[in-house]
């Protein structure tokens, strides 16, 4: 827990000097860039279907968080708790099934079950959701997997249950596919080249 709290504690710092908190937006490569409507990975199709209220909500994009000391500090601490509370367990060691998209339940859960969590966190300390995006990548091992962007005035942040640090988007590795639309939390937004995207999906 000391380690995991130093590493919190090294990454504020980190974010407050590369991210330039404090100072002028970053601009370029610090932000993604979004294509047209795509398809919605079959997970959260079927999550929506049974939670319709969280995939209807049609926030008002007012642009990205306004990422300060304070606000990095609110980040951090919510990625690292979440991914403190929960132990990662595969949907076929939980549920029998792959691809069940939902809150981590009795302290286990899989990467799109962290990402809900933190999403919901999140929003309950004041971030919109429009800002709040889940992100469907592939692993540099060619695996699909969920992370949670953060959209900030210094960049597109990554939260993710592989590590306690906040990282812009460019810096993870990732190949990124897509990831929910900014304007309406039932849709979806290309991301780069989702040719061989591993995750399921259905058409809307």
């Amino acid at each position: 827990m000391a380690a995991r709290r130093a590493v919190f504690v090294a990454v504020i710092g980190m974010l407050v000097s590369s991210a330039g908190v404090g100072t002028s937006p970053a601009v370029g490569s610090d932000f993604m860039v979004t294509g047209a409507l795509t398809s919605q990975p079959i997970g959260h199709y079927e999550f929506c279907k049974a939670n319709p209220g969280e995939c209807s909500i049609l926030p008002r994009d007012r642009g990205p968080t306004v990422l300060n000391d304070a606000m990095a500090e609110k980040i951090t601490s919510i990625n690292l708790a979440v991914n403190e509370a929960v132990k990662p367990l595969s949907d076929r060691e939980i549920y029998g099934k792959e691809e069940v998209w939902t809150y981590p339940v009795n302290g286990i859960g899989d990467c799109e079950d962290y990402v809900l969590e933190k999403r919901r966190r999140l929003q309950a300390e004041g971030v919109p959701l429009s800002n709040l995006l889940i992100t469907v990548v592939r692993k540099a091992d060619g695996e699909g997997h969920a992370v949670l962007t953060v959209r900030t005035d210094h960049g597109d942040f990554i939260l993710d249950n592989l590590s306690d640090e906040m990282k812009l988007w460019s810096g993870t590795g990732y190949r990124y596919l897509k990831r929910q639309a900014s304007n309406n939390t039932g849709r979806w937004v290309s991301l780069r080249d989702e040719s061989n995207l591993l995750v399921s999906a259905v058409r809307k």
